[in-house]
């Protein structure tokens, strides 16, 4: 529904609709007693008004534009329609917020560009594919004819390098998907051990290699060489972020109808600037002869022509985690819609739960889950806030869900500041690294339980009524691994 708000020239609210309240977030009676000044800032406000109220726009009548901007903390598009001077003082606005339709918008051109870019890889490549077979083919013969006579030595330097730039095509068509693929069933944990030694060379020795696997992984269909490449792509990455040494965790597991391949690093991050254009062709933060910016353009196109998707996470001077996701084969399928329904609703309940989660999506997600369950939420966008939320001491709370990774306060520390305003407070930590890597750095206090992202309702749910069971003294269920949202 459009937003419809009437001002006086003083900006004050003279009229508003349902979905104006909802919009600003007040009663009908606030936005009556308010103006324009106490909701957005008399600085902004006052130069909106300016080119709102100019003679051009009265002269025009109607007047439509678009607005993008932050407001209450979030980014904003929305469409304007302005009247002003529709009666004499009176101004009026109707404005839709576009901005879901907006950040559909500008993910559809990604994928476009992405698209376009892959097509183009692919045909380069296979031209260059064309080219080094010539090149590679007359410098065998010449180097044959030759023998061991003089230029018999350029002539292997030409080969080779034939061979590297035929390495370079072969990453293009992997990131175009149009690489000739040859699936087979596929133990990902053999893959894995079948690399180490190799990969115990390439990563070097001031690097530690851990392996974590599971008995009860299940088989995927898949390209084993460019299952391998995706290892060996994703385990020089790690390498590269970690000049100084580190850990590099490679993990393998069930996930719902997938199987999950986890390459964890303890290196030096990414941004999210960077992290936006991580998967991209020739993409590269090293500098100038020191990577082609195609490894994980490469990792991105071979694991969707698999069927696949990969997911990164990543804090600066924290590390980063790839997961790649495969569907699995055989068994392990999971459970019917109607058994994940029942055993969701086993697992609801009334208690408070303070939420403490930066990220918007996943913030409202787990309210909506933990509501629609029974639960009452108290959301809170950052470690401030839920602090004082949990200071107010006017209402109980029975549980803390938060991120492990947040601005300003890690989720620990907001966990111990927070048990000292309320002791024996349990907490579930929600972290896009895996448990493995969290735990590994002694991160996560006594008293708390850890749910990897991205996680199912069922996970969620398990995880919340585990800890609080515990906390009356019943044995908590574990949570289960989960089939990350497609």
């Amino acid at each position: 529904m459009d937003v419809i708000v009437v001002f006086d020239s003083e900006r004050r609210f003279l009229s508003v609709n349902d979905a104006a309240c909802a919009f600003y977030g007040r009663t009908r009676e606030q936005l009556l007693a308010s103006r324009l000044d106490d909701l957005i800032g008399a600085e902004r406000a006052a130069a909106d008004w300016e080119g709102f109220l100019s003679e051009e726009r009265i002269a025009k009548g109607m007047v439509e534009h678009v607005w993008e901007g932050e407001q209450d903390g979030e980014r904003r598009v929305l469409e304007v329609r302005s009247r002003p001077e529709f009666l004499p003082g009176r101004h009026l606005f109707v404005l839709r917020d576009v901005t879901e339709r907006r950040t559909l918008e500008d993910q559809l051109r990604q994928a476009q560009k992405m698209e376009a870019v892959g097509q183009l890889a692919g045909g380069v490549a296979h031209d260059f594919n064309n080219l080094l077979t010539v090149i590679g083919g007359y410098s065998e013969i010449a180097r044959r004819r030759i023998g061991a006579g003089p230029g018999a030595n350029e002539l292997v330097e030409v080969e080779r390098a034939a061979e590297r730039a035929t390495q370079l095509t072969r990453q293009l068509l992997a990131f175009s998907r149009q690489q000739v693929m040859d699936p087979v069933s596929l133990a990902l944990d053999d893959v894995v051990g079948g690399l180490l030694p190799m990969l115990r060379r390439l990563i070097g020795e001031d690097i530690e290699i851990a392996v974590l696997t599971d008995d009860r992984l299940p088989a995927v269909v898949a390209d084993r060489s460019q299952i391998e490449q995706v290892v060996v792509n994703l385990a020089v990455n790690g390498r590269d972020a970690m000049p100084t040494g580190g850990t590099l965790t490679i993990e393998t597991r069930p996930a719902g109808e997938d199987v999950c391949l986890s390459v964890t690093d303890t290196g030096v991050g990414m941004d999210r600037e960077t992290l936006e254009h991580v998967f991209e062709p020739f993409f590269t933060t090293k500098e100038v002869g020191q990577g082609t910016g195609l490894g994980l353009a490469t990792v991105h196109g071979i694991v969707t022509q698999s069927g696949g998707r990969v997911h990164v996470y990543s804090e600066p001077d924290l590390g980063t985690s790839f997961k790649v996701y495969l569907p699995a084969t055989g068994d392990g399928a999971e459970a019917s819609c109607d058994d994940e329904r029942a055993g969701a609703a086993a697992l609801g309940g009334a208690e408070t739960v303070l939420l403490c989660e930066d990220e918007e999506g996943v913030r409202h997600l787990v309210e909506h889950v933990l509501t629609a369950n029974g639960y009452r939420v108290l959301a809170t966008e950052g470690p401030h806030a839920a602090l004082e939320r949990a200071a107010a001491g006017d209402e109980p709370i029975h549980l803390l869900v938060t991120d492990v990774i947040m601005p300003d306060m890690s989720g620990p520390e907001l966990a111990r500041r927070i048990q000292s305003l309320r002791p024996g407070l349990r907490t579930l930590f929600v972290s896009g690294y895996t448990a493995e890597t969290v735990r590994g750095r002694g991160r996560l206090p006594p008293g708390s339980a850890f749910l990897e992202k991205p996680f199912d309702q069922l996970s969620l749910l398990r995880g919340v009524r585990g800890l609080l069971d515990s906390a009356s003294g019943a044995r908590p269920p574990r949570p289960s691994a989960a089939r990350p949202p497609r």
